[in-house]
């Protein structure tokens, strides 16, 4: 999922990405980062936190964002690699794989939150130079251009899933925990698209306190 550079433009100031991700805090689907690299002038009025805006607005800027980038790419972690290996280590997965899917292969690259991206997960590549930005999706344009691209990509895929598994209500919640997903979990048991290791996801084990007075040796 990459972008071309377009044509005619040079490399000489292109050499910083900013990168963010979408869906690290849901109980179901993957967690998508973007990767974007803007040029010197671009024209994108509005620029911010994709949080910060409405559907339409995120839904036209990630429209200019990809005519404007030089270039952007995007990459996936699945519900079933954040089981395997975590939130967070899905998330580093996820932003190494949008890195170095770019055409240009940035310098200098700002991510958003308090965290640099590991260099397992950039294949050990040199040259990268990495700040983490926090509220950066806020602060760096760069950062706000991967924000909607990440979140638009999301929301869009979820859409098309929650027809493959229409009982959980996945185009409208995206896969956050809200009252209809959490009921839906409840009356139907998670689905594939659900991370099995997030709290809520699977029935509450803990036994009760009568329960626990009734075990052997308590």
């Amino acid at each position: 999922m990459t972008e071309n550079l377009l044509p005619g433009m040079g490399t000489e100031n292109l050499i910083t990405a900013g990168i963010d991700e979408a869906g690290r805090g849901c109980l179901a689907g993957p967690v998508v980062a973007g990767a974007v690299i803007l040029p010197e002038d671009y024209d994108l009025p509005g620029l911010t936190d994709s949080k910060k805006l409405d559907e339409a607005a995120r839904d036209r800027l990630a429209v200019e964002i990809r005519k404007q980038a030089v270039c952007w790419s995007l990459g996936v972690s699945r519900a079933q690699v954040v089981d395997e290996i975590n939130i967070l280590q899905a998330t580093f997965r996820a932003m190494g794989r949008s890195v170095l899917h770019l055409k240009i292969s940035p310098r200098l690259l700002v991510v958003d939150g308090n965290k640099t991206i590991p260099a397992s997960y950039l294949n050990g590549v040199a040259g990268f130079r990495q700040e983490a930005v926090v509220k950066g999706d806020l602060k760096i344009p760069a950062i706000s251009a991967a924000s909607i691209l990440a979140k638009t990509f999301r929301d869009k895929l979820m859409v098309q899933l929650a027809k493959r598994y229409p009982a959980y209500g996945f185009e409208i919640h995206k896969g956050y925990g809200t009252k209809v997903h959490m009921t839906a979990l409840k009356d139907f048991g998670p689905c594939a698209l659900h991370r099995m290791t997030f709290k809520g996801v699977l029935p509450d084990k803990k036994k009760s306190k009568q329960e626990r007075m009734c075990l052997p040796g308590i």
